[in-house]
């Protein structure tokens, strides 16, 4: 059998290889042909639904397109994403919803989403950046000391101790 010369690259690479080479290789300053080039991608792959949305979604936030990026996030949770994706798409959605000023549900998205060694502490730095946008900066300091205060070789009961008293202060007797 020979070699089709012809047939496209994308069609021997497996999804994650061909989704890799699009963000590699894409022009997104080309906004309509970012989209347009990874709307027919997403259809020659016959994604499941739920990473199709994702995907979908990070162009159109690439673009800055943040209200069709809601669209597709909120279509990619409801189709189950799951896997390494679903951490990315909560912090996602909650920055793009906090760039859109809901900032309310930005802080709700995060405090639902389950933390994932594939996000590290993202979430808790974009979840102080929502509370302190939506004027707790008080809580939002002492989450982001919070996730410090275990990197730090010395004085972590001091710092925690600090940390605390930004939501308790001490009352004056």
């Amino acid at each position: 059998m020979t070699e089709d010369r012809n047939a496209s690259p994308e069609l021997k690479q497996t999804p994650e290889e061909a989704l890799a080479d699009y963000w590699d290789t894409v022009d997104l300053d080309d906004h309509a042909g970012a989209v347009t080039r990874l709307q027919e991608l997403v259809t020659t792959l016959d994604l499941d639904e739920s990473i199709a949305h994702f995907e979908m979604r990070s162009v159109y936030d690439s673009v800055g397109d943040e209200q069709a990026a809601v669209v597709e996030y909120e279509a990619a949770r409801a189709s189950g994403l799951t896997g390494s994706r679903r951490p990315q798409l909560d912090i996602q959605y909650a920055s793009t919803l906090r760039n859109l000023g809901r900032l309310d549900e930005a802080v709700d998205v995060l405090r639902a989403a389950v933390p994932d060694p594939s996000t590290g502490d993202a979430r808790t730095v974009f979840l102080a950046l929502a509370l302190h946008d939506s004027g707790r900066s008080a809580e939002a300091l002492k989450l982001t000391i919070d996730a410090l205060t275990p990197y730090l070789p010395r004085y972590r009961q001091s710092v925690a101790a600090y940390a605390r008293a930004l939501l308790d202060p001490p009352t004056d007797a």
